[in-house]
């Protein structure tokens, strides 16, 4: 242990001596080590911040969807089938269809291509959307047909200037149909999400209709290619996306069909997060190039260090140093560079990563913070050790190989 503390001395002392060199060996790994945090950490909070807001708006939502083999031979969702998953299946809280028309609308503000969601009552608890004004329409109002319509605050203003539009009427033309939709409710997205929702020129107007006043538009208004069903949060959406297709087969007498397929949130989220974790694995390698530079940085350093001490060596070696100990010697030289390098690369890549959180914070309308973890720190660290000890091998056994005296003969 005595020795061990000798030869760290002798290091520390040896890289005081020459700080220029000994710091311009360290930035390649303070680079490496430095990216790779950041680029970790930043990827793990936006992946973190991505979870939690796909869990917040799709927790529990499964989409069931009819297979062409099923649309080929006329078998689509109907209402009734949307009752039963409600009444049949344990956990199932609330089924909404996917029902959508394109159409038009002109306003004093312009003409404007409609984009018409025919759903139910229930639509909100599918949606992260906050009512601003009024209300959603209801039950009743789906049940008897009624021409009523939801639109969000940001679309209002497209059409009237003004989100103030509860109880003003949107002239919707569709299938050569015209009918007027009377607005009962504003909505508006959360603040601070990840997802932001930009509007540009040409995009449709998007407003929320009961699927049953879409009758007089389409005769096939209440057959539904896809649904989807909220499942409560404590269920197992496995078992519920399983049960539910065999209420469908069921019903439509069509067991080893495969009519209907089912896809919930959380399948969506694990291709998310495997598609987060291969980009930032991939810049991480690239990122992580620079320390192999650095190393080979420490290799050339430690060689011009062995060059320059050779007389050292033969002395210590004349004195009678074993091999072993030139060895030790110089692999803590490059070890100590490399640690200390990968410290200060450690704590620029924590500073860095609250720089760029913090960027994206304020200018995307989201709040993300660093993913830091323990296994990422210490696979830092253990890395740059690594690399201080693998580089500093070859200087070091250059150095233990000297012949006493070829090493005296040299000035």
């Amino acid at each position: 242990m005595s020795n061990l503390l000798e030869y760290v001395k002798m290091a520390i002392h040896n890289i005081m001596a020459n700080k220029g060199r000994s710091f311009l060996t360290m930035l390649g790994i303070i680079i490496g080590i430095a990216s790779v945090i950041m680029i970790m950490s930043v990827g793990q909070g936006t992946t973190n911040q991505m979870n939690a807001e796909i869990d917040t708006a799709g927790a529990g939502q499964i989409q069931v969807m009819c297979s062409n083999d099923a649309m080929n031979a006329g078998e689509y969702i109907t209402p009734e089938d949307m009752e039963a998953l409600t009444q049949q299946v344990p956990g199932v809280e609330a089924v909404a269809p996917g029902s959508g028309y394109t159409g038009a609308t002109s306003t004093g503000k312009g003409e404007f291509s409609l984009s018409l969601t025919g759903t139910t009552q229930d639509q909100p608890m599918f949606s992260t959307s906050q009512i601003k004004r009024g209300h959603y329409f209801t039950a009743a109002d789906v049940e008897e047909a009624r021409k009523v319509c939801v639109i969000s605050d940001q679309d209002a203003k497209r059409l009237f200037g003004s989100d103030d539009v509860v109880g003003m009427d949107i002239d919707v033309e569709c299938n050569n149909v015209s009918k007027s939709y009377t607005i009962v409710g504003v909505t508006q997205q959360p603040e601070n999400g990840t997802f932001v929702t930009y509007t540009y020129e040409g995009m449709p107007v998007y407003i929320d209709v009961p699927y049953t006043s879409l009758q007089e538009f389409d005769d096939s208004y209440d057959e539904f290619y896809y649904v989807v069903v909220l499942a409560d949060q404590e269920a197992d959406a496995s078992a519920v996306s399983d049960q539910v297709v065999k209420v469908l087969d069921a019903r439509h007498q069509s067991e080893g069909e495969d009519y209907f397929q089912v896809q919930s949130f959380q399948d969506i989220m694990e291709l998310l997060n495997t598609m987060m974790g291969a980009v930032t694995g991939f810049i991480s390698f690239v990122a992580g190039i620079s320390l192999l530079v650095g190393g080979i940085g420490v290799m050339n350093i430690m060689l011009v260090s062995v060059t320059e001490r050779t007389r050292e060596i033969g002395i210590r070696k004349s004195l009678g140093a074993k091999t072993s100990s030139i060895m030790a010697q110089f692999l803590a030289e490059s070890a100590i560079l490399t640690v200390l390098g990968g410290f200060i690369g450690i704590i620029l890549g924590f500073l860095g990563a609250y720089g760029i959180c913090g960027i994206l914070s304020s200018t995307q309308g989201m709040e993300i913070s660093p993913g830091f973890t323990i296994p990422m720190v210490l696979g830092a660290t253990l890395f740059s050790c690594a690399v201080g000890i693998f580089f500093g091998i070859y200087p070091a056994r250059k150095a233990a190989r000297l012949s006493p005296i070829e090493a005296l003969r040299r000035n």
